[in-house]
């Protein structure tokens, strides 16, 4: 396929009415070139009689597992760790039992906040005098008896996407640097009515796109190094998560934008199965991908904090009207006979870091030495996950038409470039990139019906430098690899099925402390079987300490 000239790009440019600017033009034309050589892969599958369906309607009942209901399992209300670092299991617990005032630990965590986080730059805004004022209506309910929330008094941050009565939204973007909500977003607003203390809103890269170059609200960096990326685009939620400047986070992944930030950072994150969690009141960008999910430093956390935030919302057209199991049920750590494969083409990609590999491969050993079966699977339409996302993401241009076209000198020129491209996709291309993604959905979803579980990577490599993140794509071979670095964390969007990142382990070189950089181990399961993606990643964690670890900066 001859590559597109400059002007040809341009002619397509005007004719979808999009104005692009002149610094934009080569950079754009490289990404189309290197999407449309990627294109040619299309000849090799057989996508004439697979329907271009952006994603599939919900189930009318749960999928059946053949698994024992169970009890949950007491959680953790006595660990060793400081009292910052310690879970929101024991946190509320400690709360419960007047061991802990709400007014002490919202303290606690702003003053962490002011110590660490100019350094770290996870929040855009702290809300001191809303926090003082909850935890102070915590701490009088409490003393009065009143029926208590499982998160009374647990202080919680939310990714600045999240809509907040009353506090502004930017979505890191200047152009809603003003924008105050007057209601709280659904998931939001479920952590508060459980009890959950606000703390501010997070960083994250401008409009939920996967790169940002310069950050607005400043430049989140990572608390394993800060010389190091913090991954995206939950920046801030992943960095606050890990170093303990909240108990625990909302972010919103649409494309890997939850799990990419706990790889980075070594905390837990979950994307949820599409549909499962309300997305009324977050700003969208892509409607059949985005979905919410916590960020927590365990497991149980995470199942808390779905137990609160998942569930059918009326004001949500795409959420999924089926009931809510009890995730805490299954962290029993028992994974004896569950069948586990391990996705062959992440194992063997050419870009994926022999730290990572090695680490993943490790993680596969632990899941087999406690009893469950471990095969490899594979997906064949894997690696092109990327030119997939970037050929059929016009949602974002559509989202932003107007800001794009009236206020695009306001973007940061990664953002803008990002969005704009999928808007001049013609049509004939993105209904066949539909359907190749659909070619795909149907390999994921049918892996995740002859196993348990899957496990893969979460990111190819560990955190790269921020500089490295600010390198201009310059020629063909830079936008090849800028496509193929988001391979491992889409598919689970674009099938729509349950993913997670939990710590793995930790890269040979980089880093400030001793372990050096994290490293993120991927498990996903079919459509709303979050039980079993809890269930493996309990168990691995159990068996495991990454998790323990804490990142030298804040660690005092």
């Amino acid at each position: 396929m001859a590559d597109l000239t400059q002007g040809e790009l341009l002619a397509l440019a005007r004719i979808a009415s999009i104005p692009i600017p002149d610094e934009d033009i080569e950079p754009l034309t490289l990404r189309f070139n290197a999407m449309l050589e990627a294109m040619e892969e299309l000849g090799r599958h057989p996508i004439a009689d697979v329907p271009a369906l952006p994603s599939l309607p919900h189930p009318h009942q749960l999928p059946s597992t053949g698994r024992a209901t169970r009890s949950a399992p007491p959680m953790a209300t006595e660990t060793d760790a400081p009292l910052a670092y310690k879970p929101i299991t024991e946190l509320a617990h400690l709360v419960a039992t007047r061991q802990v005032s709400p007014v002490e630990l919202t303290n606690l965590y702003l003053g962490r906040i002011g110590e660490h986080d100019g350094a770290l730059k996870s929040y855009i805004t702290v809300t001191t005098e809303i926090a003082g004022r909850e935890a102070a209506e915590s701490e009088a309910r409490l003393g009065a008896g009143e029926a208590l929330g499982p998160l009374h008094g647990v202080p919680l941050a939310y990714k600045d996407e999240f809509y907040t009565a009353g506090v502004r939204t930017t979505c890191a973007s200047p152009i809603l640097s003003e924008f105050v909500p007057d209601f709280d977003a659904t998931a939001v607003a479920r952590l508060h009515d459980a009890g959950a203390i606000m703390l501010g809103k997070l960083n994250m890269t401008e409009w939920a796109t996967p790169l940002t170059l310069e950050f607005y609200y400043g430049q989140p960096a990572n608390p394993w190094d800060l010389q190091y990326d913090a991954g995206g685009s939950s920046t801030g939620s992943g960095i606050a998560t890990a170093a303990a400047l909240c108990a625990g986070t909302l972010g919103e992944d649409t494309g890997g934008s939850i799990r990419r930030p706990a790889a980075h950072n070594s905390c837990v994150g979950l994307r949820p199965s599409w549909g499962r969690v309300s997305m009324y009141g977050v700003i969208p960008a892509v409607w059949s991908q985005d979905t919410a999910g916590p960020l927590t430093r365990t497991v149980a956390d995470c199942a808390l904090l779905m137990n609160l935030i998942a569930g059918y919302d009326a004001n949500d057209i795409n959420s999924a009207n089926l009931p809510v199991p009890d995730y805490a049920a299954t962290l029993h750590g028992d994974v004896r006979g569950m069948r586990v494969g391990l996705v062959k083409e992440m194992m063997e990609a050419g870009h994926l870091h022999p730290d990572v590999k090695a680490a993943v491969e490790v993680a596969a050993r632990v899941f087999e030495g406690l009893g469950a079966t471990v095969e490899e699977v594979s997906m064949p339409l894997m690696e092109l996950t990327g030119v997939i996302g970037s050929a059929t993401g016009s949602d974002r241009t559509a989202l932003q038409w107007e800001h794009l076209t009236r206020r695009g000198h306001q973007y940061d020129v990664a953002t803008r470039r990002y969005n704009l491209l999928p808007g001049i996709v013609p049509a004939g291309i993105f209904q066949r990139m539909l359907q190749l993604r659909s070619l795909l959905r149907q390999q994921i979803l049918e892996a995740c019906d002859r196993y348990d579980v899957i496990l893969s990577p979460c990111q190819p490599t560990p955190p790269p430098t921020i500089e490295a993140t600010k390198r201009p794509l310059e020629s063909m071979d830079d936008a090849r690899r800028e496509l193929r670095n988001y391979s491992f964390s889409s598919p689970a969007a674009i099938a729509g099925v349950p993913a997670i990142s939990i710590p793995c382990g930790f890269s040979a070189e980089g880093g400030l402390s001793e372990h050096g950089l994290p490293i993120g181990l991927q498990i996903m399961a079919k459509r709303y079987d979050e039980e079993a993606v809890f269930q493996a990643a309990h168990a691995y964690e159990r068996n495991t300490h990454w998790h323990m670890l804490r990142p030298p900066v804040g660690d005092v």
